[in-house]
């Protein structure tokens, strides 16, 4: 979107909270080269002025030297970076030549001003043998002293992600129960006292048989409304409820053809497809229609049912 676009968007949504917050980014922020510029135009644009995500550039921190100063004039102390193993499984889900190489890098230069990292690492079928890579990688860096030098705190986390978006293409080696055991020790440590949970059953959830079985009898319906909150506008003005990733059956209008009333409306009485869905069909319809019973693929409840819903929207 260009500054007039970010605007307008703006305005059409202020007359209806006193607590307005604008961001221009969805994924990685501060990709453009006016970053600068558009996030002192975001907080003009809020009534809340909100520090900076954790989540940051990592193809502008390695191209541009002044982006970790203005970083860090923004107060950032921790920053999120994501692998997926080595420099072939890193550069192939990342979708780009040398990701990998630029993460090293950016870890390097976070440390040189005093800016803690914190890995994210996204694991399934296909990369899990990497898992010790990793753990020797943060070994090899020295992270958590080097961290602790400057008071700051080391931090990683091992996840399979939820499975919407690009991530639904990765449900056939989304991992079962036997790949926990082939987690090693200190990343599992890392991610309890990332999510502060005492087993990494805990963290991974339950089987998708053991799900299954726990709500084909379940007949509740439910709202996904919330009274903060946030949504989704892509570049041809569609606006989407922040629930899944942006797609047909969340949406609930267009900034430029619909009113800005319709659209609210459309959220607070749950009227797109999805949210409409959700909200009449019985959950155990949705859970036998597209559902298996016999798999062992890990979900937390809330994934699997929000999986499931989108599954069914586009049946």
């Amino acid at each position: 979107m260009t500054n007039d676009d970010l605007k307008f968007v703006a305005e059409k949504f202020r007359p209806f909270t006193n607590s307005l917050t604008v961001y221009d980014w969805y994924r990685e922020p501060d990709y453009k080269d006016n970053y600068k510029e558009l996030w002192d135009l975001c907080n003009s644009l809020s009534e809340t002025r909100e520090k900076h995500f954790e989540l940051i550039s990592v193809w502008r921190i390695v191209r541009d030297k002044t982006y970790v100063k203005w970083l860090s004039s923004l107060g950032i102390k921790k920053a999120q970076l994501t692998l997926f193993g080595g420099s072939e499984k890193t550069d192939y889900y990342t979708g780009r030549k040398n990701a990998y190489n630029e993460i090293l890098e950016t870890i390097e230069i976070l440390l040189e001003n005093r800016i803690s990292p914190r890995i994210q690492v996204f694991v399934n079928k296909d990369n899990i043998d990497e898992l010790p890579f990793i753990e020797n990688l943060i070994k090899s860096l020295d992270l958590e002293n080097r961290c602790k030098f400057f008071d700051g705190e080391f931090s990683l986390f091992l996840h399979q992600g939820s499975c919407d978006g690009e991530n639904e293409k990765l449900y056939a080696i989304r991992v079962t129960h036997d790949d926990l055991q082939r987690i090693p020790q200190t990343l599992a440590e890392y991610t309890l006292k990332h999510f502060s949970k005492t087993s990494i059953e805990e963290v991974f959830g339950k089987t998708e048989q053991m799900l299954y079985e726990e709500l084909i009898n379940n007949h509740s319906t439910a709202s996904y409304v919330s009274e903060t909150p946030v949504f989704y506008i892509d570049k041809e003005f569609n606006v989407y409820p922040n629930v899944a990733s942006p797609e047909p059956a969340w949406l609930l209008g267009n900034l430029k053809t619909d009113r800005i009333e319709t659209i609210l409306e459309n959220y607070t009485e749950g009227k797109s497809v999805a949210q409409h869905t959700r909200l009449t069909v019985p959950l155990c319809n949705i859970v036998e229609s597209q559902g298996d019973c016999e798999s062992q693929r890990l979900f937390s409840k809330d994934d699997y049912i929000e999986y499931l819903l989108n599954k069914y929207c586009r049946k």
